[in-house]
């Protein structure tokens, strides 16, 4: 019997958080979960940090007059394991579906820029951290490491994402595309109503560029979910009747097919849920022309190099002995298996 590919409905969430309040965002979160199940949904993708929402005012304040929302954002944000997740957790089991949520994640004294999948028993599959926060998002998040750019082989496909600008860096797609990834997962703050951003006037037109891009490029579909402003994050930025510098809606949300055809959206500015019907079949129509991890790669000039690993800021002196001090025999053993190491490690392009 032939092989058979997964067919499902994804569903892409373009909504605004309830800003910098992790309980209600994460009830809202519940909800629109609840309602994208009641259309069919097998997947629910969220906007980037929907909980407890994009820190928006560092765009638009200086550090110290953004510090106190600073604080809100900490105190708000979402530890991995709490009983906000757990939340998620068993909404996500109730409706039978995989979730993937935008966080602000906080561990220790840091926070960082997540996407959290879970799976339709409601248990989290892992997460991805954003590599690199953009520009002044650096005075918000830590940066996440190679560990933090898995694909998961689910009953739907193998998902993965990226978080806004992390699109632009070639090589984190090439190592997604690289592991098999058939559904992409993107997520994004609703920078075009953020008009003193001069880029803001055509920033849905980057992100539907990057969107198309990467269905075609990686040969694989794309949800992309985006969030919108609303009127609380105009008075919490006291920024009301200013629309010179900020202003309600914005985003841009799609569902994509490989060819970068659009199968639902684009959405913009009003909250919605989109929902599409996905067929992994079509991917091998695209892999027949070009396989860029495949037949159409040439290794041999252009060759991509990983390291997947965690990157811990703390080692016990007991490992690092131990490794300084290998036996001879256990040495050689580990020189013979360190070349087939390197390339389980390293990917090719």
């Amino acid at each position: 019997m032939a092989d058979a590919f997964p067919k499902f409905r994804a569903a892409a969430v373009h909504a605004a958080s309830v800003f910098l309040n992790r309980d209600e965002s994460i009830e809202k979160a519940c909800r629109l979960i609840q309602a994208s199940a009641e259309q069919g949904a097998d997947l629910v993708a969220f906007p980037e940090t929907f909980v407890p929402g994009y820190p928006f005012w560092i765009w638009t304040h200086t550090p110290t007059r953004g510090a106190p929302l600073y604080y809100e954002l900490f105190t708000n944000s979402v530890e991995v394991g709490s009983d906000a997740t757990d939340r998620i957790g068993a909404t996500a089991r109730k409706a039978g579906v995989y979730v993937v949520l935008g966080i602000s994640e906080r561990e220790g004294g840091t926070l960082y820029n997540t996407q959290l999948y879970f799976d339709r028993s409601g248990a989290i599959m892992g997460r991805h951290r954003k590599l690199q926060p953009t520009h002044v998002e650096r005075t918000i998040w830590g940066r996440g490491d190679g560990s933090d750019l898995p694909v998961f082989n689910t009953g739907i496909g193998r998902l993965g994402g990226l978080i806004c600008w992390e699109h632009s860096m070639d090589l984190a797609r090439h190592a997604l595309t690289s592991q098999g990834q058939q559904v992409h997962i993107g997520c994004w703050p609703g920078i075009s109503a953020l008009t003193h951003d001069p880029n803001s006037g055509f920033f849905n037109q980057v992100v539907e560029t990057a969107v198309r891009y990467h269905a075609w490029a990686g040969q694989c579909f794309v949800v992309n979910a985006s969030s919108r402003i609303d009127e609380e994050v105009l008075r919490r930025l006291d920024l009301m009747d200013q629309p010179d510098m900020i202003r309600t809606g914005g985003g841009w949300s799609a569902i994509v097919a490989p060819t970068g055809r659009m199968l639902a959206g684009p959405q913009m500015e009003d909250e919605g849920i989109l929902v599409a019907d996905v067929d992994l079949s079509e991917i091998v129509f695209l892999k027949y022309a070009c396989d860029s991890v495949g037949h159409y790669a040439r290794p041999d000039i252009l060759r991509l190099a990983t390291n997947l690993k965690p990157q811990p800021v703390m080692q016990s002196f007991g490992e690092s002995r131990h490794e300084a001090f290998v036996s001879e025999s256990e040495g050689k053993e580990k020189n013979r298996s360190a070349p087939r190491e390197a390339a389980e490690e390293g990917g090719s392009a």
